[in-house]
């Protein structure tokens, strides 16, 4: 089932109405899939696009996306609540975060559905879902020290 259809149901189900600025929200996340965007950055994208919708209205719609469950929220441990599109089918991937650049690379292997079986097994838990973050220096960043230090050592030899 389509994306817009399954949100046209979900709406439907919760007696609410499907409204041009919640399609364009989802949209945005749809456009940029892979990024991991704030509703600040959706309000920014959309104003690009000469759409006339509110903060608060993209606001309290990336919310809503949330609790129908066609975003995650993942927090990257810089204080900023971000977004991406999620999977029905699937769970979420896991994210390594440079802690020098901020990038971030997303793992799609999911070692951990073992794991949380043996988790919701042992406790009665019904687990649904899961999000892991690795954070670390990236390989540009750690080649970036790399050559930095070199050139201290080269000034030092030169003195």
């Amino acid at each position: 089932m389509e994306i817009y259809e399954r949100l046209g149901n979900e709406l439907k189900r919760r007696k609410l109405r499907i409204t041009s600025q919640r399609e364009a929200v989802l949209s945005i996340f749809i456009e940029n899939k892979g990024e991991h965007l704030t509703a600040d950055e959706v309000y920014e994208k959309l104003s690009h696009k000469n759409s006339h919708i509110s903060k608060a209205t993209i606001y309290r719609s990336v919310e809503l996306l949330r609790e129908m469950n066609f975003l995650s929220k993942i927090n990257f441990g810089d204080g900023l609540e971000r977004y991406e599109v999620r999977d029905a089918h699937t769970h979420q991937h896991h994210h390594l975060i440079c802690n020098e650049c901020g990038k971030v690379y997303e793992i799609e292997e999911d070692l951990l559905d073992d794991l949380e079986k043996l988790i919701g097994k042992r406790t009665g838990f019904k687990i649904v879902d899961h999000q892991l973050n690795f954070y670390g220096v990236c390989p540009r960043c750690q080649n970036h020290h790399k050559e930095e230090i070199e050139k201290v050592e080269v000034q030092q030899v030169r003195k």
